[in-house]
Formats: structure tokens, C-alpha cells, sequence
């Protein structure tokens, strides 16, 4: 690496850091950037803890982390079911709101045949809440809601402002609503397979199930009689989409899927490339949802 990329790269890290401890609403997640962002447009930038491709799963606090985290005055988490790393610093945080106890939202529970796959540090257990919420719309929009209520103690000059950046995130979920079910009401019996168990709001939401998950850590390359198994599960499917994480190689994809019928892509449940903007979520759904039908639609 050249001198000038270092450079540029310690320069993007302390505007990064610098970002983070100016920020007066803090969201753990992207995701949840994005739906604050929605609420915000115009009147403030919200700051994600968690960068570009890290996983709430397994990530561990930096000191500049730490101390985003005691200066923010809104802290937005999603539960101790999601980010465990945050669960003793925001247990008594006055400033925290945990979203997995918003009023109206729609909670799904994890299901009894995929009670115990592992990924990264993680395990989802049978009769466990799904925390994987922000994929739901509906819940999207439920947040949203509760959240434009909370902020507007910090923005009493900005109410305007928050009640028509809320109207215009409702209209932009409804519109998206019409359009997904049109589009996936015919791929209902398409089968697919995901890496990760935690599509289970969307899938919901589009009426469509995926025929099986597989359960692999991403940092821990699978034994062969393991990508056997996986194999014959397809190989029974006949033609088939495997939807892949960002995290998993294209060796991982390719000796899984090696000569047989299938069509891959890949999902981003994180949306790590997503910009953030008034509109970040609503593109988020987009880029999951042409992912995912446009593979169906291939079959």
C-alpha cells in the first residue's frame, strides 16, 4: 500500500470515528440507520455502530465505540437476541431504546427445524424470538412510527418536518407492498435454499419458503461428507436458487453447488452497500427482493 493510501485510508477512519462520537442518534445496525435516516432526512445525520459488512453476531466494541455509546442521546439497538456484544453496556442506558419492544410489532419465532444451526458466535433456538425485525415492513413501519414519537423530544423546533418524512416513509412501504405482491404471487412454489436463518419476516411478507437452510459458519470451511449432505439436499430438489451471504467464498458456493441444476445470488440482509438516505430502507427491500425474485423467476 502507497503512502498516499495509507493516508487516505487513517483519514477515512478518524472522519469515521468522528462521525460517530458528533452523532446524537446512534443505531447499532445499518438497517436501522436507515429507517432513523428516513425519520431524520433533513434534520439530522443518525450514525451506525456497526461498520460495512460486520456482523451484529460476532463484532467486539473499539474504545471510540464505547465512547459514541455514552455521549449519544438516542441509542437504537434491536435486542440482546441480535447484538449480544451490547446487551451489559445498554441493559440500564436511559438513552437506549431496545426496538424488539416496540408496541405492534408482529414477532415471529424461529422454527423447531432449524432450532440449532450456528453462525458466527450465534444460535437460534426453538421457540426463540426472531430478531431479524427491520426485514418485515410492516415492522419497518411500525418503528418508524414509535421512533418518530421518540425523537421528537430532541427536535421540538422540527415537528413539521418529522410528521411529513414519516408520511412520505408510509407512502413509500405501501407503494412497495402492491408492487412485491404482485411480483411474487406466482413464485410461491419456486424452491430455494438460504445460508442463514434469518429471512423468516420477508419470506412472510412475499408468501414464499425456502425448502431448507444451510447451516454453516462462514469463517469455518466444511468437512466434505458435510458438503455431501448439503449436495444431496439439493441434488433432491432439482432446479433450484441458493441465496449466499457476502461473507461466504465462491469456493464455499461452488463446491456446494458444483455440477448441479441450480442458479446462485447472493443476499444482504445488512445491506452493507446500500447509501443512506431518506429512501436507504425502501432500496434495501428493493435489492433483497430483485435478488431474490429474480433468481425464482429464472427457474
Amino acid at each position: 500500500m502507497s503512502i498516499r493510501s495509507m493516508l487516505a485510508l487513517a483519514t477515512g477512519l478518524l472522519l469515521s470515528f468522528s462521525s460517530l462520537a458528533d452523532s446524537r442518534v446512534l443505531t447499532s445496525i445499518k438497517p436501522i440507520q436507515q429507517i432513523s435516516a428516513a425519520l431524520l432526512d433533513g434534520i439530522d445525520e443518525p450514525a451506525a455502530l456497526l461498520p460495512p459488512g460486520a456482523s451484529p453476531h460476532a463484532f467486539a466494541l473499539r474504545p471510540s465505540d464505547r465512547r459514541a455509546l455514552s455521549s449519544a442521546e438516542r441509542i437504537y439497538w434491536v435486542g440482546p437476541d441480535l447484538e449480544r456484544f451490547l446487551d451489559s453496556l445498554l441493559h440500564d442506558n436511559p438513552q437506549a431504546r431496545e426496538l424488539m419492544k416496540v408496541p405492534g410489532l408482529a414477532l415471529r419465532e424461529f422454527d423447531e427445524e432449524h432450532a440449532e444451526h450456528g453462525h458466527d458466535d450465534h444460535h437460534h433456538d426453538a421457540g426463540n424470538l426472531d430478531p431479524h425485525i427491520w426485514l418485515s415492513p410492516a415492522n419497518a413501519l411500525a418503528i418508524a412510527q414509535w421512533m418518530k414519537a421518540d425523537l421528537a423530544p430532541l427536535y421540538p423546533e422540527q415537528q413539521a418536518r418529522l410528521d411529513a418524512n414519516l408520511q412520505h416513509f408510509e407512502t413509500r412501504i405501501r407503494a412497495a407492498q402492491d408492487q412485491l405482491h404482485a411480483r411474487f404471487a406466482p413464485l410461491k412454489d419456486k424452491p430455494y435454499f438460504v445460508f442463514h436463518d434469518g429471512y423468516g419476516y420477508l419470506e412472510e411478507y412475499l408468501g414464499i419458503e425456502h425448502r431448507g437452510v444451510f447451516s454453516l459458519a462462514h469463517e469455518i470451511q466444511p468437512g466434505a461428507r458435510h458438503v455431501n449432505a448439503l449436495r444431496d439436499q439439493l441434488r433432491s430438489a432439482g432446479r433450484a436458487c441458493v441465496f449466499s451471504e457476502p461473507q461466504f467464498t465462491p469456493r464455499l458456493i461452488n463446491s456446494l453447488t458444483e455440477g448441479l441444476p441450480v442458479e446462485t445470488a447472493q443476499l444482504d440482509p445488512l445491506g452493507a452497500d446500500i447509501a443512506i438516505s431518506a429512501d436507504g430502507y425502501i432500496d434495501l427491500l428493493y435489492a433483497l427482493t430483485n435478488n431474490l425474485a429474480g433468481c425464482l423467476e429464472s427457474l
